[in-house]
């Protein structure tokens, strides 16, 4: 990891940004979510086998993020225009925002970035007043599946954060 603090931590509040979602400049980020739980993942790159994977899987599994009332933000550092054929191929329809210039800045605010120059693959669930709720670093070449964002919503649930 580039941020010798790690991987943003839960009870610290989230940074705040907007990153390009669609090449004509639409920009999306956590505040436009605010009273909803958001789910920021963090994954090294569109075309990579345990990505491509991870972003299937998440797609598969959008009615359990319903039901939580969540948004999902999938962020890497490539390109919009990658970002979109990506999304088109794998049919991914939730956002896959750009932290392409300046390169992995939202990334590196979060504690996500490698030293290799591309996000690390890295969850962080956002309670719905934008507080880290829960963070976790996977391996690089391990897909982290969707249970851990699960139980942290979960725990959200029973807290009274959020109504599920």
């Amino acid at each position: 990891m580039s941020d010798p603090n790690g991987l943003i931590q839960p009870g610290n509040s989230a940074p705040g940004f907007t990153l390009a979602a669609t090449p004509d400049g639409h920009e999306v980020g956590p505040e436009q979510f605010r009273g909803r739980p958001v789910v920021l993942a963090f994954y090294p790159a569109d075309w990579s086998p345990v990505c491509g994977d991870q972003m299937a899987l998440y797609q598969a599994a959008m009615p359990v993020f319903d039901q939580y009332q969540a948004a999902l933000l999938g962020i890497s550092v490539d390109s919009i225009w990658s970002h979109r054929a990506f999304a088109q191929a794998r049919g991914i329809e939730f956002p896959l925002l750009a932290d392409f210039e300046p390169k992995g800045e939202v990334a590196r605010r979060y504690g996500a970035y490698t030293s290799g120059g591309e996000a690390a693959r890295a969850l962080v669930v956002l309670d719905q007043a934008g507080t880290v709720a829960w963070s976790y670093l996977s391996a690089p070449d391990v897909n982290p599946g969707a249970d851990g964002i699960f139980d942290a919503l979960d725990r959200l649930a029973r807290q009274g954060v959020m109504a599920r």
